[in-house]
């Protein structure tokens, strides 16, 4: 299938999954372009809010390219000799998919602003005031390069990358549903743990839950008095060199590790990882030690995973809980209180979490609403 056989909305869209896929947690731009491109490319990105409709007019124009190769983009009217309607193009196509992804849009068409909708060529003589004057000959070199047969796909694929890290910078208003019942709580935890996503990133959501809870209980429950809460890790922090035994962990009076627990995403709890788990612990006293997965029990190893949860009892002093993360999230939820505090908590871990992405953020706000 080639482009052509594609709509232009489709295509971008396809554009768009390749470059989140390629973002990752990474947040930096991979691209083989030449620096001077790459130079303009940053310029308009840094200008991205400000200067949507330039940006909005690059994009536009790029994609009219990869339609219509022969076609000079910078003859953007139908009133200028062997020109195009970009502004008709943008409308219809680019504008609002922009907008679907939450990419910096104009209202309505990025040539519905005094600056860009003169019926004079985008060379190098444009007289536009586009503003800063380094956004100005940045976009019209960027166009000089792609006439002169700069790659308008790689070029297209940059300003994607750059558009998706940018965006995950932004804090979105979350939604903090309150008086909610718990396996309503549950729901909403198990849609926002096992939706699909583009980006690296999800893995981190049941730690997040765990710790929002636990955040809850150093409060309520008796065991936990005179105890800490470690603040969370980051998400690329190792355990071996941040000195941690687990992704959450509780300290006692003396500064020494008394519960910890270790989280698995998608990963089936197995003999390997008892034994691993005892590794990280072995040297320290900590009384418990939860390890919990989303994926459950591998049900195979069962009995071998008991007898090494009792071997390590009797050999070092610890409890070794291994179970399913949502089993254990849902004993949790019905010790507490008030299961609000749960939920603010856990938003709130969402909002300012690095490893977290837009997608991921967007994603809960549309659970909520989805009830």
């Amino acid at each position: 299938m080639t482009i052509t056989d594609k709509s232009p909305f489709d295509y971008l869209g396809e554009i768009y999954l390749e470059a989140m896929e390629l973002v990752g947690s990474d947040n930096f731009i991979k691209s083989d372009l030449p620096e001077p491109t790459k130079d303009r490319l940053d310029v308009i990105l840094k200008s991205s809010e400000s200067g949507k409709a330039v940006l909005t007019v690059v994009i536009t124009s790029l994609v009219y390219k990869l339609y219509h190769e022969l076609q000079d983009i910078r003859k953007h009217q139908n009133s200028i000799e062997n020109g195009y309607s970009g502004r008709t193009f943008d409308a219809k196509y680019i504008t609002p998919f922009l907008k679907s992804v939450k990419f910096p849009a104009m209202a309505e068409s990025g040539w519905l602003t005094r600056s860009l909708e003169q019926k004079v060529p985008y060379d190098m003589n444009y007289p536009g005031a586009i503003s800063p004057p380094n956004l100005k000959g940045a976009f019209l070199g960027l166009l000089d390069s792609v006439e002169k047969g700069e790659n308008s796909r790689k070029i297209l694929f940059y300003l994607f990358q750059g558009l998706i890290i940018q965006r995950n910078k932004h804090i979105i208003d979350l939604a903090k549903p309150v008086n909610l019942p718990i396996a309503k709580i549950m729901a909403f935890l198990e849609n926002h743990f096992n939706s699909r996503y583009s980006s690296e990133g999800a893995s981190r959501l049941p730690v997040l839950a765990l710790y929002a809870v636990y955040q809850c209980l150093m409060k309520e429950a008796k065991r936990f008095e005179n105890k800490e809460l470690q603040f969370i890790e980051s998400h690329t922090s190792a355990d071996t060199r941040s000195g941690r035994i687990g992704d959450i962990e509780v300290i006692d009076e003396h500064g020494k590790p008394f519960e910890a627990v270790e989280v698995k995403h998608g990963i089936q709890i197995s003999l390997q990882l008892v034994k691993d788990a005892f590794q990280k612990f072995s040297t320290t006293q900590v009384r418990r030690f939860y390890l919990l997965s989303t994926a459950d029990i591998n049900s195979s190893e069962r009995v071998e995973i008991e007898n090494e949860i009792e071997r390590i009892k009797n050999v070092h002093g610890c409890h070794v809980i291994a179970n399913g993360l949502v089993k254990s999230l849902n004993y949790y939820l019905r010790m507490l209180t008030d299961t609000s505090e749960f939920v603010n908590n856990y938003v709130t871990l969402i909002e300012v979490d690095g490893a977290l992405k837009f997608e991921h953020k967007k994603r809960w706000n549309e659970i909520i609403s989805e009830q």
